[in-house]
């Protein structure tokens, strides 16, 4: 099996062949990914039998989490657009917030949303919103799914009790100073959110995104809005409420229920009960027809998603890894120079494999052997390395990255659209965590 450069260079051929196959040539985006996936493992000379395994085991590892996930959440966001409660929930934001600053509510809620919550569930939840607020307030769809998409983004590789973070400062033994974390955490996430929604009121402006629902129902005929928030805030806060359970260490008398209850699967599930409270009727019109409609909506994401899983599964079955573990080991890295050269690992991996909490836990255990002799060892330190970790794992998101597909199937963008707007901000959100991480750095160090 190939290592060393001729296997780098074999990952980024098969992340141009991505980009050129679906961005240029218009192929489908599942035939793009298998296309480089297999492209990929017959490159780096994997057996043929081990390249079946590793797209099996790709493809199924990914869609048994997220599958059920994408489905729970498609039904809520198609109920919450048909029964007009997103509408309702639009005018309660539009009016707490004003319609002068809607696309930075929209990353605001995103950037809180993605604390406890994974960006992809948190946009599913979340997207539709984005419809009702382009009514209301007359700012385009484009600019506000970008918003959202960039705020959920920010706050997911940076703040813990989202899990790469976590599993990061765990790696690289900064796990009792995760409060320093999320502290940094947050000031180098607020610029971050700023520079993404200014370049997605400029990039958003040139984008025609479809909206589900053509015209909007009449006020007097909106669900209340305690039912419109419910089947958006009750997984959010399960979910939230397990994160914080964990943080704590608690394990006293009802632990095992609240864990049950806030994993992601289940916490949406209860979501969808609470969204069928909406319906109009519980007949077979509703109950079959609504849910159907949503389940549908879910498909092309679940088979694009997993095509995605598919080639980071086949990447994690060479040796990769090796490769970066041993182009560090021999050092001579200090300073900021090691929160650059964490963040290009970090970014080299998360452009290949897709995965933001995958790029965040190798990296972080690729450096761990070494961090001592890198010269991070005190809290300060050791955080801006997660942070800056985090920031790579960020950087960038394209056509191999679960998430691109989530925001670009939700909000209707084509893929061309997408790498032109979205992918771009998701660069220009790393950068800018790298440079607030190095200001810290030089400021409290």
């Amino acid at each position: 099996m190939l290592t060393g450069i001729p296997l780098l260079l074999a990952i980024i051929a098969a992340i141009v062949l991505i980009i050129v196959l679906s961005a240029r040539l218009g192929v489908h985006p599942l035939l793009s990914l298998l296309s480089a996936t297999l492209f990929l493992g017959l490159a780096a000379g994997m057996p043929l039998s081990g390249l079946i395994t590793a797209i099996n085991e790709g493809f199924g590892g990914l869609m048994g989490y997220i599958g059920l996930i994408v489905v729970f959440g498609s039904i809520i966001g198609y109920i919450l657009e048909k029964s007009g409660a997103a509408h309702r929930l639009a005018i309660a934001l539009l009016s707490s917030v004003g319609k002068g600053r809607p696309a930075l509510t929209m990353s605001a809620i995103g950037a809180i949303t993605s604390i406890p919550v994974f960006c992809d569930s948190g946009f599913i939840i979340l997207s539709g919103l984005n419809d009702a607020v382009a009514r209301q307030s007359g700012v385009k769809k484009g600019v506000l799914a970008l918003s959202l998409s960039a705020g959920l983004y920010t706050t997911h590789t940076l703040v813990p009790p989202t899990p790469g973070p976590i599993a990061a400062a765990g790696n690289l033994g900064a796990a009792d100073y995760l409060g320093t974390i999320m502290l940094l955490g947050l000031l180098v996430a607020l610029p971050t959110m700023l520079v993404a929604v200014f370049l997605a009121k400029r990039l958003g402006q040139r984008l025609e995104l479809p909206e589900l629902v053509a015209e909007a129902p009449e006020t007097g005929t909106l669900p209340s809005l305690g039912r419109s928030v419910l089947p958006i805030l009750l997984p959010i806060l399960l979910i939230a409420a397990g994160s914080v359970l964990k943080l704590l260490g608690y394990d006293g008398p009802g632990t095992s229920l609240l864990l049950f209850l806030s994993h992601p699967l289940i916490a949406l599930m209860l979501g969808t009960v609470a969204a069928l409270w909406l319906m109009p009727k519980w007949d077979s019109a509703h109950l079959s027809g609504w849910i159907g409609e949503g389940i549908k909506l879910a498909g092309p994401i679940l088979i694009i998603t997993g095509a995605g899983g598919a080639f980071g599964g086949v990447l994690k079955a060479t040796p990769v890894a090796d490769l970066v573990e041993g182009s560090l080991g021999s050092g001579g890295y200090a300073g900021a120079g090691v929160l650059v050269v964490a963040f290009l690992i970090a970014a080299f991996l998360k452009t290949a494999q897709g995965s933001s909490t995958n790029a965040l836990v190798i990296t972080s255990s690729l450096l761990a052997p070494v961090v001592l002799q890198l010269g991070m060892e005190n809290p300060v330190e050791l955080s801006l390395l997660v942070l800056s970790i985090g920031g790579g794992a960020m950087t960038v998101s394209h056509a191999n990255d679960s998430y691109f597909w989530v925001v670009t199937q939700f909000s209707g963008m084509e893929m061309r659209e997408a790498y032109r707007s979205f992918t771009l901000i998701t660069a220009a959100q790393g950068a800018t965590v790298l440079v607030g991480v190095l200001v810290l750095y030089w400021v409290l160090g």
